[in-house]
């Protein structure tokens, strides 16, 4: 699975580093580093995390597919 973070949108509330640690990392107070490849043991953590963030900046599966062409 895929993920893509809209670093635009991404105001640094860090719920995906809380719910995915093994995913999402804060660099720094507000710069966000992620794996786009998500393991097969994260994936539900990684769609959690992406339920929980609160301006909806974190795209999964097909939508993170669809927004890399």
């Amino acid at each position: 699975m895929r993920v893509v973070v809209d670093l635009n949108r991404c105001q640094g509330y860090a719920q995906c580093v809380f719910l995915a640690p093994d995913v999402f990392e804060l660099h720094g107070e507000e710069a966000l580093l992620y794996n786009p490849a998500v393991p097969e043991d994260q994936i539900e953590s990684v769609r959690q995390a992406a339920a929980a963030c609160p301006v909806q900046a974190i795209l999964v599966g097909e939508e993170a597919s669809a927004s890399v062409r």
